[in-house]
């Protein structure tokens, strides 16, 4: 649904010595949210994404439209699908295995007590693992802000008037 209103052109190309025409949208086009918009908290929620949930899920959810994902990556300036929002725990193991290969619980880094990175020789340092790093970071991505659904119909009138 992002792209569906986007400009088309017509583009002239070659394939392997054939001339062909198509009809191409234009997703050169850049439409985000106005800072001062995402700025201000009393047009959205904050939500935490449930163990497997994807922007789609989250979208049908909120809005009652898996089409409005893009609403969701957008407000919250998320562009990557796969490394932007929180694996699953299933996907999650599957990446430190993948990622450490036999070292997930060697030291990533050391903290102290206030949570901050030192160095291991420092006293009172403790030792975070590759894997609870892994975690951490993780767990970071699941809480999200939500564009109130009373607005949605105001976000999408706007979208339309931006391109």
């Amino acid at each position: 649904m992002y792209f569906k209103d986007f400009p088309k052109f017509i583009y002239d190309f070659n394939m392997g010595g054939v001339d062909k025409t198509a009809l191409i949208t234009d997703i050169t086009r850049s439409i985000r949210f106005r800072r001062d918009i995402l700025a201000n908290i009393t047009l959205y929620d904050e939500y935490d994404i449930v163990d497997g949930e994807t922007p789609e899920i989250v979208a049908e959810k909120i809005y009652g439209n898996a089409e409005y994902h893009w609403i969701i990556m957008l407000c919250n300036d998320k562009y990557d699908y796969l490394n932007d929002f929180p694996l699953s725990q299933y996907e999650l193991e599957k990446h430190i295995q993948s990622k450490y290969s036999g070292a997930e619980y060697d030291p990533h880094h050391y903290e102290n007590a206030a949570g901050y990175v030192v160095n291991s020789t420092e006293e009172g340092a403790t030792s975070v693992s590759n894997y609870d790093y892994e975690v951490r970071l993780n767990e970071s991505k699941r809480r999200i802000k939500i564009i109130s659904p009373t607005l949605i119909d105001s976000v999408l009138k706007n979208f339309k008037e931006l391109l």
